[in-house]
C-alpha cells in the first residue's frame, strides 16, 4: 500500500511543470485503474504495509477518492484555460489524495485521526483560493470551526482508550468494552457532524455554495463519507452503550431526513439544492449505521458510494450550467432542453440516481437501509415514507424547474457540451449504474 503513496508523493514535482494538466490528469487516472487490482478478496484486513492496511470497506472508500480526484481535474478544465493558479490546483488535489488515501488505509486509530483533520487544510484551500463569492472566506471558517471543535473530544477519547488498553489498532478493537457515556459522545459526535448530521449541518450547504466544482465534489463525494467510515470503525469499541443510546441520533436523523427535504423544495439555488439532498441522505445512512444491523452496515456503506458518485455527477451538471449562464439560479437556468438536449438526458440520469431508481446502487443501499429501520423499530416506517416520497419530489422539481420553461432572456450564445463534459457525466454515471451487479460481493464480504 506504500507504493501508491509513493506514486502520489513522487506526482507533486510534476506540478511546478508548465502545461501538464492533462499529463496529471492521466497518471491519476492510471494509479486508479492499477489500484481495482488490489482488491482485498476476504474481510480480513490486506496488503499490509507498515501501519496501512486495506479492507473491503477501506478499498471501496480509497477507489472512490481516487476516481473523484480525476474527476475534480477533469471537471476544472475552466482553471487550466484561465491559468488560474494552475499548478497549484493540481498540487492542492493531489495532497487532498494523500491526506485521503492515507485516512481510509490507517489501521491506526491515532493515524486515522491526524489524516481525518488534514484532510481540512486542502478543502479549505480549494474553497478559499477558487471559490465563486467573498462569502466563501465564511464558509471556510464555518467548515474549519465546525470539524476541529467536535474533533477535539475524540482526540481525548482516542488518548484514554490508549491508556486503558495501550493500544489502538482497529484489528483489536472487537475485544474493548467501554461503558461511559461521556466517552460514547466523545467517540461520536465529530463523526456525525463530518456526515453530517441534522442540526450540526449548516457548514455544509455553505461550503457547497462558495466552493468551485472540484471542492463540492471532493465534498459531497468523499469527506462527508470520512464519517460513516469513521462510525463503522468505532462502533466496534462501543456496543455497549450504543444498544441504549442510539435511538437518540436515529431520531434526529429520520425526522432531519424529512425537515430537510422539505427545504429541499424552496431552494432557488441548484448547488444549494443538491447540497441539501446530501443531508437528507446521510441522515438515513447515520440511522443504518446506528441499528448496529448487519444489513444496516453494509447498505449504509453501500449508500455512501453510490451518493458520492451521484452527488458529484450532479454538482459537475450543476457547473456545466453555471458556466454557459454564469448563475445558478433555478430562474435563470430554465428552459435548458431547448439549449442543450443532449445535457438534459444527463440531467435526467444522474437525477433519477438521487431518487434510488433502479437499476443504480442508491437503490440496492436504500432498500438495505429500510429493512434494517424498519426492523429496528415499525414507528420508523412514517418518517421513511415521507422522506422517499421527498426525495422523488425535490429531484422531479429540479429536473423540471431546470429542464423545461422559457429560456432566460440574457442568454446570447450557448455551446451544446463538450466531449470533456460528457465523458465526466458517463464516468459518473456508469460505475454507478453497474455495480450494483457486485452487489452481493460487497454485502456477503463484511
Amino acid at each position: 500500500m506504500l507504493s501508491f503513496l509513493m506514486y502520489l508523493l513522487f506526482l507533486i514535482p510534476l506540478c511546478s511543470v508548465i502545461n501538464v494538466w492533462w499529463m496529471m490528469s492521466s497518471l491519476m487516472f492510471l494509479v486508479s485503474f492499477m489500484f481495482i487490482f488490489c482488491f482485498p478478496y476476504f474481510s480480513c484486513w490486506g496488503n499490509l504495509s507498515y501501519f496501512f492496511g486495506c479492507d473491503v470497506i477501506s478499498y471501496g472508500l480509497v477507489l472512490l477518492s481516487f476516481w473523484i480526484c480525476v474527476l475534480m481535474i477533469l471537471a476544472s478544465e475552466g482553471i487550466s484555460r484561465s491559468g488560474y493558479y494552475s499548478s497549484f490546483f493540481i498540487f492542492v488535489v493531489i495532497f487532498l489524495m494523500m491526506m485521503l488515501y492515507c485516512a481510509f488505509m490507517s489501521m491506526n486509530l491515532f493515524s486515522f485521526y491526524l489524516f481525518f483533520e488534514g484532510s481540512i487544510i486542502p478543502t479549505l484551500f480549494l474553497i478559499l483560493g477558487w471559490g465563486y463569492q467573498p462569502e466563501r472566506l465564511q464558509a471556510g471558517i464555518y467548515l474549519l470551526f465546525y470539524t476541529l471543535t467536535a474533533s477535539l473530544p475524540l482526540l481525548v477519547g482516542i488518548m484514554y482508550i490508549y491508556d486503558v488498553y495501550s493500544t489502538l489498532y482497529f484489528v483489536l478493537f472487537g475485544k474493548f468494552i467501554f461503558s461511559s457515556s461521556l466517552f460514547y459522545l466523545c467517540m461520536v459526535f465529530a463523526f456525525l457532524i463530518k456526515m453530517p448530521m441534522f442540526l450540526v449541518h449548516l457548514w455544509l450547504p455553505k461550503a457547497h455554495v462558495e466552493a468551485p466544482v472540484s471542492g463540492s465534489m471532493i465534498l459531497a463525494g468523499v469527506l462527508l463519507k470520512l464519517g460513516g467510515y469513521g462510525l463503522l470503525r468505532v462502533y466496534t469499541l462501543l456496543l455497549n452503550l450504543a444498544f441504549n443510546l442510539n435511538y437518540i441520533w436515529i431520531s434526529i436523523s429520520l425526522v432531519g431526513g424529512f425537515l430537510v427535504s422539505l427545504i429541499c423544495l424552496r431552494q432557488t439555488d441548484l448547488k444549494s439544492l443538491i447540497a441539501y439532498s446530501s443531508v437528507a441522505h446521510m441522515g438515513v445512512v447515520i440511522g443504518g449505521i446506528m441499528t448496529l444491523s448487519y444489513w444496516g452496515f453494509c447498505s449504509s456503506y453501500v449508500l455512501m458510494i453510490a451518493h458520492g458518485l451521484c452527488s458529484s455527477g450532479l454538482f459537475c451538471l450543476a457547473n456545466v450550467s453555471y458556466e454557459r449562464l454564469g448563475s445558478r439560479s433555478l430562474m435563470i437556468n430554465s428552459g435548458l432542453m431547448s439549449l442543450m438536449p443532449s445535457m438534459s438526458m444527463w440531467w435526467f440520469l444522474l437525477g433519477f440516481c438521487n431518487m434510488a431508481s433502479p437499476p443504480s446502487m442508491n437503490l440496492l443501499g436504500e432498500i438495505g437501509l429500510l429493512n434494517s429501520l424498519v426492523a429496528w423499530s415499525w414507528l420508523s416506517m412514517f418518517m421513511l415514507v415521507l422522506i422517499s416520497f421527498f426525495s422523488a419530489s425535490y429531484t422531479i422539481y429540479m429536473y423540471s424547474y431546470s429542464q423545461h420553461g422559457k429560456l432566460y432572456s440574457g442568454i446570447y450564445s450557448c455551446s451544446l457540451g463538450y466531449v470533456r463534459e460528457f465523458l465526466l457525466m458517463f464516468l459518473h454515471w456508469f460505475p454507478l449504474n453497474f455495480l450494483i451487479l457486485s452487489g452481493d460481493f460487497i454485502i456477503l464480504c463484511f
